[in-house]
């Protein structure tokens, strides 16, 4: 089994651009006592509310978010480059449609009801403090809108308190 430990986010000391962005993570939730994940590459951490948070967006089309809307915590692991093909296959697959988790061979791990993975090198683990879903006429830029949803298919945002960091030792 693999060891992690937990550290303060005040210790968190990697680039959420390179993590998000370019490595990628796994949103991951259960609902009904059944896990469900997708690769995303949108999101971000800070702080809000007097609280660390961690922010995700999911699109309406997307089985993961039914789990996100019916739980009330979620996790973001990030894997090393040795995973970035399985990242893609957890990405591109649906849940509906396989067990994408099982074919993946991921191991699921639960700290306090959240799954994560125990491939992954840092698992944050999150509490859903706020969620809405992004509006047309919010865009500032309406080049974006046109853009990233000619479909109309806006993502919802996601806020979560920053309940738990774990890294692999």
């Amino acid at each position: 089994m693999t060891k992690f430990k937990e550290i303060r986010p005040e210790e968190f000391n990697y680039s959420p651009f390179k993590l998000i962005g370019k490595d990628w993570m796994l949103i991951t939730a259960e609902k009904d006592g059944k896990t469900n994940t997708m690769t995303a590459s949108w999101g971000g951490l800070g702080v809000m509310w007097n609280k660390n948070v961690a922010y995700i967006v999911i699109r309406p089309q997307r089985y993961t978010k039914e789990f996100i809307d019916n739980s009330d915590s979620f996790s973001l692991t990030y894997f090393d480059d040795s995973f970035r093909e399985t990242l893609s296959y957890l990405g591109t697959k649906s849940g509906r449609d396989e067990d994408k988790i099982k074919k993946s061979n991921f191991t699921v791990l639960h700290d306090n009801n959240i799954p994560y993975f125990e491939e992954a090198n840092i698992a944050i683990f999150c509490k859903k403090l706020f969620a809405q879903e992004y509006k047309p006429e919010s865009f500032i830029d309406q080049e974006l809108n046109e853009k990233i949803y000619p479909n109309s298919d806006h993502h919802t945002l996601y806020i979560g308190e920053v309940t738990k960091i774990l890294v692999r030792e």
